[in-house]
């Protein structure tokens, strides 16, 4: 009775599934893409000497010294810069600004499962545009939407496309690209360049992987003034709180910090994807902070095994990624637990 009161389109849909957050904690979770590491030691410092008295204010709505500083960090001006509660603001707030009525969102298959959401609750078409059976990029020439999601590095499929590539599309693509960089510190390369260049291109970046702050939801992106200043229309009026502002602020400032741990990430990346190999799996040349592993037919199977064993990594039904399992770059101890389990030791 009551779907009557809700947009077609919403009720039709199903919403976003996100990676499971168990209580047990005695799990090795390996399945949310989290960082293993804390964050700066100065956020803690900053916490322990908050004041409550500043809660009773409102946070500045647009976020200007976070803003200044993301702007320093990546040597462009404040008008390049949209601050935001968690990347997915940004994607949200994309699907609202660059898409007509009667437009269309184009994005990877497989890719971050969010996207087809955000496409259904605008109620507008999804483009969708398949990988091939190695999950390499291929542009259909025919190709049209308003605006495309192009996640580089992919998730989950760990895998980043070759520059140059993703430069011509940009450059050729009639209308706006957001290139979702949530995984970038952990990669060999950035667009932070073409969103400055090209005027149709907008780069997210998230504070939650490489920052490790997945629990705070703060994200931005950068690009063409024009771009920023209309999302600064339609973004909630106090869309980041005083204190995450002030975190983001710190991490930032502390960026060697974060560079540290990416490289330890990617350390231990390179030693789990090694022992896997080893093991007779197939594991797709990451450049993110997790491994996209072909399992064949036994992907479910060793999912379940790996979760009666206390590790969990993330399992996705389906055509395209129904024989792989997704795995979180853990700690090095967390990263030997799994293995031996994996290695039914």
């Amino acid at each position: 009775m009551s779907s009557r009161y809700i947009r077609r389109n919403v009720d039709a849909m199903t919403g976003y599934v996100p990676g499971e957050q168990p209580k047990d904690r005695d799990l090795v979770k390996l399945n949310t893409n989290e960082n293993p590491y804390p964050p700066t030691p100065r956020i803690a410092e900053y916490l322990k000497g908050l004041d409550p008295e500043e809660l009773r204010l409102y946070p500045d709505p647009v976020s200007t010294r976070l803003r200044q500083k993301i702007a320093d960090t990546h040597g462009c001006g404040i008008d390049n810069v949209f601050a935001a509660n968690g990347s997915d603001e940004v994607l949200a707030l994309c699907t609202r600004a660059f898409v007509e009525n009667d437009g269309s969102i184009g994005f990877f298959n497989p890719s971050y499962s969010l996207y087809p959401i955000l496409a259904d609750i605008r109620g507008v078409g999804s483009r969708v545009v398949e990988l091939d059976d190695k999950f390499a990029w291929r542009m259909p020439s025919d190709h049209r939407s308003d605006l495309f999601f192009l996640t580089n590095p992919n998730a989950p499929t760990s895998l980043q496309y070759d520059r140059e590539a993703v430069y011509s599309f940009c450059k050729g693509f009639d209308g706006v690209v957001l290139i979702d960089e949530a995984y970038v510190d952990f990669a060999s390369y950035d667009c932070i360049d073409m969103a400055l260049e090209l005027g149709n291109v907008l780069v997210a970046r998230s504070f939650s992987k490489s920052y490790s702050l997945a629990g705070l939801r703060v994200g931005y992106c950068l690009g063409a003034a024009g771009l920023i200043g209309a999302m600064y229309k339609i973004k909630d009026s106090y869309n980041i709180d005083r204190i995450a502002q002030e975190i983001a602020f710190i991490a930032l400032d502390d960026i060697d910090y974060m560079r540290a741990n990416a490289q330890r990430v990617r350390v231990t990346r390179a030693r789990m994807t090694s022992a896997l190999e080893s093991m007779g799996l197939t594991v797709y040349a990451s450049e993110t902070n997790f491994l996209w592993i072909d399992c064949g037919d036994g992907a479910k199977a060793f999912f379940e095994r790996l979760r009666e064993d206390k590790v969990l990594v993330r399992y996705f039904p389906g055509p395209r990624t129904g024989n792989f399992v997704r795995v979180t770059v853990g700690t090095d101890e967390e990263a030997d637990v799994f293995l031996k389990v994996a290695g039914g030791q």
